[in-house]
């Protein structure tokens, strides 16, 4: 199985570090992956697993502006470029599928077309990245805006999009991939379906919670024949509230979502905590029941420091701790957290579009670093 060595037992902490999915709105024309981006994640090869950006399955599924795909020959080849660059580097990556329903624009969408979601229903002030002038990534000019106006999905085009994830996951084992995570969280289309006020529908994806669950479920049954179930995992926001996706009874509904995952059998569960300031923090008890109904890898992101993380692996809920934004400015992130050295500090004005300055000019640790410390 590919997650198999990440299970709890004498792993240093380094080893059980992850580098989660982080926009950085980079790629290149026709959203295809470039040579810098993998220099980028190149970098970031210490880490025990990289999750790669959000990445489209379709056109359809593209939400902001210089995002990669996933969906023809010319994004298959690009993305190659950085999986053979992460491999040489020494490390694992998986590709994190990506549609985004409503959280859209018809500027982003074929045809200008309405953005799609389980229900058409707009969530007022989510702001989506857009490149009116088409000035390119290069420029890191664009303009936040209000996501345009969705429609609900007929029966038939939800088939059709289940059918897009299996292409997806299929083109990204192409791409040199070692496996896919399902973007289930945040607010975007698999989580539009899950949760309770996002979803108005009264057919078989609606109403009832298996039914809301159902997307979720062909979608990942679907990638899981098409490259294996220990290859798949699935990212969830089991209590926040992003993107105006909101759930009556979240508790309820994520671990009925776990104990779907756990009966198909995928690699593992990332579960994203709040991490804004003043945010719900996530009960101990919620982590505990998830630990006792998915069996697999846990995975857990959310503001995390030395301190919470070695605490979560010792008591056993989580067997990763995946690192966000600190990974942006320290691509060695694992040796300085283990070393106890300082962090680089991550310039916010870079973190979308543009080139290489605040993308692959962070330095490392230095040798003089390290045995200073080690004198100490």
């Amino acid at each position: 199985m590919l997650f198999s060595p990440y299970t709890r037992g004498a792993l240093t902490l380094p080893n059980r570090i992850v580098m989660p999915p982080m926009t950085r709105s980079r790629a290149g024309t026709g959203n295809v992956a470039t040579p810098l981006m993998a220099e980028y994640y190149a970098q970031r090869a210490s880490a025990g697993l990289i999750v790669s950006e959000g990445t489209q399955i379709s056109q359809q599924g593209q939400g902001y502006a210089w995002t990669p795909g996933i969906h023809d020959e010319a994004q298959i080849a690009g993305w190659r470029g950085v999986t053979d660059a992460v491999h040489a580097a020494g490390g694992r990556i998986v590709a994190q599928l990506w549609h985004v329903g409503r959280v859209s624009h018809v500027a982003l969408q074929p045809g200008g077309a309405a953005p799609v979601s389980s229900s058409a229903l707009l969530a007022e002030g989510v702001k989506v990245f857009v490149d009116p002038e088409g000035r390119g990534p290069q420029s890191g000019v664009g303009e936040m805006v209000q996501h345009s106006m969705p429609r609900a999905l007929a029966i038939d085009e939800i088939a059709g999009i289940v059918r897009d994830y299996a292409a997806a996951a299929r083109n990204a084992i192409a791409a040199g991939f070692d496996g896919i995570e399902l973007h289930g969280a945040n607010g975007y289309l698999i989580n539009q379906f899950i949760d309770s006020q996002a979803n108005q529908r009264t057919d078989a994806y609606g109403g009832a919670l298996q039914n809301r669950l159902r997307f979720l479920r062909e979608v990942t049954e679907a990638v899981a024949a098409e490259i294996g179930a220990e290859r798949v995992g699935v990212r969830l926001a089991p209590l926040t509230t992003l993107q105006g996706a909101v759930d009556d009874t979240p508790q309820a509904t994520y671990l009925a979502a776990a104990h779907l995952l756990d009966q198909i059998g995928v690699g593992y569960l990332h579960i994203a905590e709040a991490d804004w300031e003043d945010a719900p923090v996530m009960p101990v008890a919620f982590k505990e029941a998830l630990r006792m109904i998915y069996r697999g890898t846990l995975i857990y992101a959310g503001k995390y420091t030395v301190a919470r993380a070695e605490e979560a692996l010792a008591k056993g809920w989580a067997d990763l701790i995946a690192f966000g934004r600190p990974f942006i400015a320290n691509p060695d992130l694992p040796e300085r957290l283990q070393q106890g050295l300082p962090l680089n500090p991550s310039d916010k004005a870079t973190f979308f579009g543009g080139g290489a300055e605040g993308f692959t000019d962070y330095p490392v640790a230095e040798l003089a670093e390290l045995a200073e410390l080690a004198e100490a």
